[in-house]
């Protein structure tokens, strides 16, 4: 009898060869290619219109730190300040109102929400500034008397249009805060024979800020934007000196652009401080903080002066 023996078979413990690699070809997304490419035509099409149109861009630097620019950056500030200290305040005051069990106080809460979130900032601004047409006096008794026109100053009427629509919107933000916490945490507190004050201030709102801080944060940045509303009552600000700029210099589009470059560094500045306290208030809930912006660039140079030179070794 005569046996085929393969002689091309290994030995019995050779273990089988295993699966060639996959060449894996990525996919190509021409659609991005088009659209990356359009994207930077439109670009380059808006950079050489600007370019070749008639602006004197020496104007900007020239005027950028001119004295009434520099005063309306401040009262832009300081507007900007006071009208968000005027939301947040009149905003937990709403809020806490439209919570209430008291159904007086939670529909007066919505009236005010439904009437300031319903009708544009510009309109109540016109309409705080021309009250005078309809009260000739302000009479509050024996604290204060005076003419109306006297007592509605452009800085009053600015802080009042202003502040209480903010209020509106901080309302609805904090009361989304609010909710976020758990009741939990209130019944708790009330087990523990705290007031309903104090379980407001030391229980509820410190955890709702983690939910509060992002959208005031962005509310702060609209608000800055926003004072820019205020010339039509007269207030000066960084927008009126620049318009008041360009019209005596003869350079009206220059000072607007400037009026932009000013708005975008100060809400760039926001920006950065926003990113901060969203940081403090996420240590509770996060397990590791993101780093900082100076930490991020910390650690970038520590891993280039770490990485080895080129073709060392060995």
């Amino acid at each position: 009898m005569t046996v085929d023996i393969d002689k091309t078979a290994g030995p019995e413990d050779t273990p089988p060869a295993g699966p060639e690699a996959i060449r894996a070809i990525p996919v190509r997304h021409y659609g991005r290619y088009f659209s990356a490419a359009v994207a930077i035509a439109i670009l380059v099409a808006i950079i050489y219109a600007f370019a070749q149109g008639k602006i004197n861009w020496g104007a900007i630097p020239d005027y950028f730190f001119d004295d009434r620019i520099v005063k309306g950056v401040g009262q832009t500030l300081l507007l900007t300040v006071l009208s968000m200290l005027i939301g947040i305040v009149g905003g937990i005051l709403l809020a806490v109102m439209r919570l209430s069990k008291n159904p007086v106080t939670s529909s007066i809460a919505w009236f005010y929400i439904w009437f300031f979130r319903g009708t544009p900032v510009l309109v109540q601004l016109v309409v705080w500034f021309n009250l005078g047409l309809v009260f000739e006096y302000i009479n509050l008794g024996p604290i204060y008397k005076d003419y109306w026109s006297s007592f509605m100053t452009p800085l009053l009427t600015a802080l009042l249009g202003l502040g209480l629509n903010e209020a509106a919107y901080m309302a609805e933000i904090c009361r989304a805060g609010l909710l976020s916490v758990d009741e939990g945490q209130t019944e708790a507190s009330h087990a523990l024979g705290m007031s309903h004050s104090k379980t407001l201030r030391r229980i509820v709102i410190p955890q709702a800020m983690r939910v509060i801080v992002p959208p005031t944060g962005n509310e702060v940045i609209n608000m800055l934007k926003t004072t820019s509303l205020v010339s039509v009552v007269q207030f000066y600000e960084l927008f009126r000196y620049a318009q008041d700029i360009g019209q005596t210099s003869g350079a009206p589009v220059e000072m607007y652009f400037l009026a932009a470059a000013w708005y975008l560094i100060l809400t760039s500045i926001l920006s950065v401080g926003q990113y901060y306290i969203e940081r403090y208030y996420a240590r509770g809930s996060s397990r590791t903080l993101p780093d900082t912006p100076l930490q991020k660039i910390k650690a970038n140079m520590l891993s280039l002066s770490n990485r080895p030179a080129a073709g060392g070794g060995a």
